[in-house]
């Protein structure tokens, strides 16, 4: 059968045509991403509850929706983040593999089923339910050298000219802008004068609707049918009024006598902000701040190419002073990656055909491996097209392995042909056919074989299935497709390339000098190597307790050898996240966050800094006390210091700021796990009492007992709940003898401190919203709100301070809750020298000692997988080992043959995972996937030394004479081999 190849070689060269052609058109369509698509798909819930604090936004809004919610199809587990501006967010996420927009729909559903349950004004604000990509793509900034443009005027301009526009770019999965500067008429009430004229704040809200409306008038003349008509006009009304002159002029009250009362009467109009609790900033400057995300499945060099393109387009029409800059860009170490992993393929690649030059020793049969190689390398793209993947360093960092593995194949077959001509002296061809008829069962044999170590890993569940799904298969694909090039391509090329030349005298150069001398060194370690087989390959006993030994080894270094997930990498971008005490001011936080740009612009390595005042970083919540910088670092060739080094500076120049708790991190490892490298944990309580302060003195004593152990460093909790607050008492009694209903005084407070969404108009193409609230000089203080007045069921105006005390109490800036528990975050990192699987197992026993009853931890993030993992991974190496023994069995025809095969291998591992332990490595995911290469690469060797000792068996010599034979014949083929694998 493969002889038709060697005489139709054109055949041949046209199938690794095609398949290269097909692979190279795959390359220009598949995505390009930094890693697989693992993260979990997510969707979020958000509510605003105007004027509402964080647990009365739990009670009202996120407890009843989370019932409805909990249970979704798919769902792994829900946490939710509630801020006293009234804001919640319920983020669920699912399990891996979930279609997100079947997911979104089924909690569409299950939240539309308690609306009727929500607060009026969440009703009028909207639910709002959306599917997410956590990984960020860009963190643009729009800035203004003019100071007259400040941060309202570019957060609206990016809102009408520019975000449209980026989120019609293909492949943009989510666009916004941090904060909420968004236009809105603002009316600033007075209650002293609408106490004089006896004007509620109701009053105020009932004459906005009421004034305030758009209309269908209809039309004059138009048809009947009974009454002919010679003209038709069509009534249009002005619709909502749209200027601060038009709100102004807005009827409140009309006397007996006549007289008219007027807007602009009792409260001042400014066509201002929607709301003032978060700022923006960059490298100091009042900046809008724009996120990009990406579309699951798009490639994010194409997406980013396009975004900076239509910005540039973008940037020609925009005002005097306005430019924007870049402050993270996901491409830079993605493209760094990318680079540096192509740089190493085609490192390997040429280190691969020098270390073939060299053993065996002349340019055609160097040329064939050259040629083979690349076929199966570019053909396993258009595999990777169909099976969905994409181009990301898992897949590229198979394709490098690959390289050693692909070569393997051409280099068996060449040398076995040059063994044929040097023992029969026979030509090319003749060589080629007589050495396929003896290796081509070894080359499918060996295909089979690291195919069949590869695939099952393919069947792992979760997103840690993904990394081993996407490597394997890529590496089996490629496997697979070299076995192809090695039974057609390379056996036409040996025909049609080589020459017999053994036994011919050879120029005397440098390059033959040194060819020779190397091919005599090695034939005499190869004597050296038979002679060593002759003393030990009868030796049984010894052979077994070696084999014994080594599995001992290497099951005691697998339990000791640390464990990870993925590795952190310099990723180019330090986050920070700011505490201050509670009660602090967003003035006062943004005080600390100019110190800290202060510090940062003095660094070198540091190109930019963008601030958000007011933003919580960690639990994606706001609050005045929080703050949150992204500094981006300069490019890697232009810096000689690593995002750690810079943290360490970063800390020790910060370090005389005491009025804050700052803390910094880097980008978690994998895109879309989590907010921040490191573990990330819950604290839930489980007792039902609802005690939030005993629940932030256990987090923050639990993150104490951690930062104690040798293996854990820098934890914290953001949690806190210690911010002043009031807490109203309203006098039913009194309340009804004065004629005062209880949800007025309510309603009444919410309008003047919290503010009303009383009406909207359009402007600039886009809706805005109207906002009745109180002056800012009559909220200023607690004692504020006594001055204020309600009307009574009499229409007569009552002291809120007659019914109504307020009483200091303490409570939470932002409530959180996790799975319908209230929880707190704690975030913290692995000590240097210790692995995130020590430092998981270290969490473990300080909760099981420490976590008073009633209460327990879950984990959150990459750190979720990671604890979580199991034993998923043993069961598929051991099905590997399984697949490996069958396929040998079959081939062989025997049960037993396989087993030198399969008892080979524990000393490879043993190798590997001490060399592991000696340089401090930690058993991760590449050190995995590695693994499982490295059960296939001990396999094929094996294979073609039993294969090699059965044929000599078969030809009569004994199996002690047949396995030293097959050891010394192929120790040239496997050596070369493996020096080229460890180039």
């Amino acid at each position: 059968m493969f002889n038709q190849f060697i005489q139709r070689p054109v055949l041949s060269i046209v199938i690794s045509l095609l398949i290269t052609i097909l692979g190279g058109l795959a390359i220009t369509q598949l995505p390009m991403t930094q890693f697989p698509d693992i993260a979990p798909p997510e969707v979020t819930v958000t509510t605003k509850y105007t004027g509402a604090n964080a647990e009365s936004c739990v009670k009202a809004v996120v407890t009843p929706l989370e019932r409805a919610i909990n249970g979704v199809p798919g769902m792994a587990y829900m946490s939710s983040v509630s801020g006293n501006d009234g804001t919640s967010v319920i983020n669920i996420i699912f399990k891996a593999g979930t279609d997100p927009e079947i997911a979104a729909v089924n909690v569409q559903n299950r939240a539309a089923s308690v609306l009727d349950e929500m607060p009026e004004e969440v009703i009028k604000s909207g639910v709002i339910v959306e599917k997410v990509q956590n990984s960020m793509l860009l963190y643009l900034n729009l800035l203004s050298t003019d100071k007259s443009l400040d941060e309202k005027f570019l957060y609206n301009y990016t809102d009408i000219n520019i975000l449209p526009e980026l989120k019609r770019i293909e492949g943009v999965g989510f666009a916004d802008i941090m904060g909420q500067r968004e236009y809105a008429m603002r009316v600033w009430l007075n209650p002293i004068k609408m106490n004089t004229y006896e004007i509620s704040a109701e009053d105020v809200v009932q004459s906005l609707k009421e004034q305030n409306v758009e209309a269908a008038p209809g039309k004059v003349g138009e048809s009947s049918g009974k009454k002919e008509q010679s003209l038709q006009y069509v009534i249009k009304y002005s619709g909502k009024y749209n200027t601060k002159e038009q709100y102004e002029n807005v009827v409140i009250k009309r006397n007996s006598d006549g007289q008219i009362l007027h807007l602009k009467d009792i409260a001042e109009i400014e066509f201002g902000s929607l709301d003032y609790d978060v700022l923006s900033k960059e490298n100091g400057n009042p900046s809008a701040a724009i996120v990009l995300k990406q579309r699951p499945g798009s490639n994010a060099s194409d997406v980013i190419k396009n975004i900076k393109v239509k910005m540039e387009e973008l940037q020609k029409g925009f005002p005097a002073g306005v430019s924007y800059t870049t402050s993270y860009d996901v491409s830079s170490f993605l493209d760094a990656s990318i680079h540096e992993v192509i740089k190493t393929l085609l490192e390997a690649f040429l280190l691969v055909a020098l270390i073939v030059f060299i053993f065996l020793g002349d340019f055609r049969s160097t040329l064939i491996p050259a040629i083979a190689v690349p076929v199966s390398l570019i053909g396993t793209f258009f595999f990777m097209q169909l099976f969905g993947f994409s181009i990301n360093l898992i897949t590229l960092f198979a394709l490098v392995l690959a390289i050693g593995i692909v070569v393997d194949n051409a280099i068996v077959v060449v040398e076995a042909v040059h063994a044929k001509m040097e023992e029969h002296h026979l030509d090319a061809k003749e060589a080629t056919e007589l050495a396929m008829k003896e290796i081509g069962g070894a080359i499918i044999a060996i295909t089979l074989v690291m195919s069949a170590v590869f695939i099952p890993v393919a069947f792992m569940s979760g997103p840690v299935g993904i990394f081993y799904r996407q490597f394997s298969v890529t590496l089996a694909i490629s496997i697979v497709l070299s076995g192809i090039s090695a039974l057609t391509l390379t056996p036409a090329l040996c025909a049609m390339l080589l020459k017999n030349t053994h036994g011919k005298p050879k120029k005397k150069n440098v390059l033959n000098t040194f060819l020779n001398g190397f091919n005599n060194n090695y034939n005499k370690l190869a004597d050296k190597y038979q002679n060593i087989l002759k003393r030990i390959v009868n030796r049984r006993i010894v052979t077994a307790i070696s084999l014994i030994l080594f599995c001992f080894f290497t099951w005691g270094i697998a339990s000791f050898l640390p464990s990870g997930f993925i590795p952190n990498e310099d990723q180019g971008t330090i986050y920070t996240s700011v505490t201050l005490p509670s009660g602090a001011t967003l003035e006062r936080t943004e005080e600390v966050l100019n110190e800290i740009q202060a510090v940062a612009s003095q660094i070198e390595e540091v190109a930019s800094v963008s601030s958000l005042v007011g933003y919580n970083f960690v639990t994606d919540g706001t609050g005045a006390s929080y703050g949150m910088k992204l500094m981006s670092l300069k490019n890697w060739s232009d810096r000689k210091k690593t995002d750690q080094e810079i943290i360490a500076i970063l800390k020790e120049k910060t370090n005389y700021i005491k009025d804050a708790k700052i803390e910094f991190f880097t980008p978690p490892p994998v895109p879309g796990y989590g907010n921040s490298s490191g573990f990330e944990l819950r604290i839930l309580d489980k007792t039902g009492k609802g005690d939030l302060k005993k629940l932030e003195e256990i987090a923050h004593s639990f993150s104490a007992e951690l930062n104690k152990r040798p293996e854990i460093k820098n934890t914290f909790s953001s949690f806190d709940a210690s911010f002043p607050q009031y807490l109203i008492n309203i006098d039913n009694t009194k309340a009804a003898q004065k004629g005062v209903v209880i949800r007025d005084v309510l309603n009444t407070l919410q309008t003047f401190l919290g503010s009303d969404y009383a009406t909207n108009f359009i402007r600039f193409g886009q809706m805005y919203k109207v906002m009745v609230q109180a002056a800012p000089e009559y909220r200023a203080k607690p004692e504020d709100l006594l001055k204020l007045t309600v009307k009574n069921r009499d229409g007569n105006m009552v002291a809120i301070s007659s019914i109504l005390t307020i009483q200091k109490v303490y409570g939470p800036e932002q409530v959180t809750r996790y799975n319908m528990y209230p929880s707190a975050m704690v975030n913290g990192e692995p000590q240097t020298g210790f692995s995130s699987g020590q430092a998981i197992d270290a969490i473990k026993e300080v909760a099981n000692e420490k976590l008073p009853k009633g209460y327990g931890f879950d984990w959150a993030g990459s750190s979720k997988e990671q604890a979580n993992a199991g034993n998923e991974a043993i069961y598929i190496f051991l099905i590997c080992l399984l697949f490996v023994y069958l396929i040998l069995a079959a081939q062989y025809e025997s049960f037993i043959l396989p087993l030198p095969i399969i008892l080979s291998l524990p000393p490879g591992i043993f190798g590997a995972l001490f060399l592991l332990s000696v340089l401090g490595l930690e058993n991760n995911i590449y050190a995995q996937v590695a693994m499982v290469m490295l059960i296939g690469l001990l396999g094929k060797n094996a294979v073609l030394i039993v294969e090699f000792a059965v044929q000599k068996n078969r030809e009569g010599l004994s199996p002690y004479k047949a396995a030293i034979e097959g050891g010394q014949y192929y120790v040239m083929t496997i050596s070369n081999w493996d020096t080229v694998f460890a180039s």
